[in-house]
């Protein structure tokens, strides 16, 4: 077979289709420089030109997206890289009410983020990878506005929830058309809302997975990539698996289902197979390598993009994701001074 693009590569793992070698993505925080526009994108080339992933996932500051709402990010980095809310925007059962439409190519936070994509946008180091910024869902946002108070609302206020929601909704809609007029691919999509940990299925039948739906159906038409990210544990998963995508990515090794159950489950392609935790950041290099042979191995190397469940923690050693992309006989390009 001939030598595949990125984009063809990706292309053929979403139809399941051969391909020269099987794809691979990573991505992480960069606590560090991640509230600069040129400092977060800088970081990401230099992350992608080390390891070569073939789409590039461009991973914010957790806070980005409720910052112009009223939402003051913390400095305390978690061991992942985000940063969570040091104060909530809505204290109150009535500060739902202001949660108003944006315009992210205005409002604080969001316009940081497509000033990235332009950045990325005119940088040969991006090469021919599908380019995906990160979208966060509208009930996954209700959380980070409110905090531990959002199941109280959603039982004793759900009108207020639901006209936040709406105005959320339609503020990522327009985000998203935005960067897609900036040249990205697709949307990471990811959804924090769809775990029995967190909301009932009643509640995220309620407040989730309708305003799922909008935000995916709007890209539909237009993005060549969209990736489902079910975030966190005791996944929901036959509710994520209904939404319109190209690819899920969840954290296989450490929740069910497991990488080949979930394959029979979803239309298009699965991205994981390696824990983040245990294997790339505590494990060993020869560890890394036999969960990437033992993903193959359960899907066929077709439909399948090789990943960890989600960012990879601070303090991941080079050499075992280096290792990872030397077996998959992608491109390494080393740099000097890069660390993990």
């Amino acid at each position: 077979m001939k030598q595949m693009s990125r984009r063809e590569r990706v292309t053929a793992a979403l139809g399941r289709h051969p391909v020269d070698r099987v794809p691979y993505a990573f991505w992480r925080h960069f606590p560090k420089v991640d509230r600069s526009p040129a400092g977060l994108a800088q970081a990401t080339l230099r992350f992608h030109e080390r390891y070569g992933s073939d789409f590039l996932k461009i991973t914010p500051a957790g806070g980005y997206a409720v910052e112009a709402w009223g939402c003051v990010e913390s400095d305390d980095e978690r061991p992942d890289g985000h940063r969570p809310c040091a104060t909530c925007a809505v204290r109150d059962g009535d500060d739902w009410k202001t949660i108003r439409v944006l315009d992210p190519t205005a409002a604080p936070g969001w316009v940081d983020q497509l000033e990235i994509i332009v950045r990325l946008g005119f940088d040969r180091r991006v090469g021919d990878a599908p380019v995906v910024p990160t979208v966060f869902s509208p009930l996954s946002l209700a959380r980070k506005l409110s905090g531990e108070r959002l199941g109280h609302d959603l039982r004793e206020r759900p009108a207020d929830v639901k006209r936040a929601l709406d105005a959320i909704t339609e503020t990522l809609i327009r985000f998203a058309e935005a960067a897609l007029r900036e040249g990205v691919s697709g949307i990471f999509y990811s959804i924090q809302a769809a775990s029995h940990r967190l909301h009932t299925v009643a509640e995220y039948e309620e407040f989730g997975e309708p305003y799922d739906h909008r935000v995916l159906a709007s890209v539909r038409d237009r993005s060549s990539l969209t990736i489902v990210h079910g975030h966190g544990d005791d996944l929901m998963f036959e509710h994520l698996a209904r939404l319109p995508a190209h690819a899920w990515n969840w954290a296989d090794r450490s929740t069910p289902p497991s990488l080949r159950s979930g394959r029979e489950l979803l239309p298009g392609a699965v991205i994981g197979g390696l824990d983040e935790w245990r294997t790339l950041r505590d494990g060993t290099p020869e560890q890394a390598t036999a969960e990437t042979h033992e993903a193959i191995a359960e899907t066929g190397g077709t439909g399948l993009i090789v990943g960890a469940g989600c960012v990879l923690p601070m303090g991941t050693p080079d050499a075992t994701v280096a290792a990872v992309v030397r077996g998959l006989g992608g491109p390494l390009k080393p740099l000097p001074g890069v660390q993990l």
